[in-house]
């Protein structure tokens, strides 16, 4: 599979086919988030994997009730160890910093036969008090991942490029 084939058939995928993922499979798609770049090399980003289907559970009821989360046979809490570096742009490098990171998760997790889902929308405080995180850290994004029970949703139609692409100036188009 080439990076283009990974990216275009990465989906969100909200339904997991009841089976363990491999150790090795996790450590890879981990692998692939410890080799992603990272401003001023900081490396800001920590991972909580988490297979114990109690915790999963309530993980899922800390993300708005999103049930799916606890079917999949694991979940990682994508976090970081911060001192809120900002780049000269005026930009926390932790959040883009951890999305990079979780992107080469995701792909590698395509490559292996896995489905993930960005989840954002939980209650970060909730999910520090399950996993036992320390207040200093932030819970940037739980990553649910698993061997898809299905196809997953057909990719909604993206913008075409003269649409978001500007050259020289914004408002140019060629």
């Amino acid at each position: 599979m080439t990076v283009e084939d990974a990216i275009k058939a990465r989906c969100s995928v909200r339904s997991y086919a009841d089976r363990a993922v491999e150790a090795e499979k996790i450590k890879q798609v981990l692998e692939a988030a410890r080799l992603a770049p990272s401003a001023g090399n900081r490396q800001e980003w920590r991972f909580v994997v988490v297979t114990d289907k109690n915790k999963m559970v309530q993980l899922a009821e800390a993300a708005a009730g999103q049930m799916f989360v606890s079917r999949a046979p694991c979940v990682i809490a994508c976090c970081a160890e911060t001192d809120f570096h900002e780049m000269k742009c005026g930009q926390l490098t932790y959040p883009i910093d951890l999305a990079i990171a979780i992107d080469h998760m995701t792909l590698r997790a395509v490559e292996l036969g896995l489905g993930t889902c960005w989840i954002g929308a939980f209650y970060e405080a909730e999910v520090k008090k399950i996993l036992n995180i320390p207040e200093e850290i932030r819970v940037v994004e739980l990553l649910p991942i698993g061997y898809p029970a299905d196809k997953g949703r057909p990719r909604k139609k993206r913008h075409d490029l003269d649409k978001i692409v500007f050259y020289e100036n914004w408002g140019e188009k060629r």
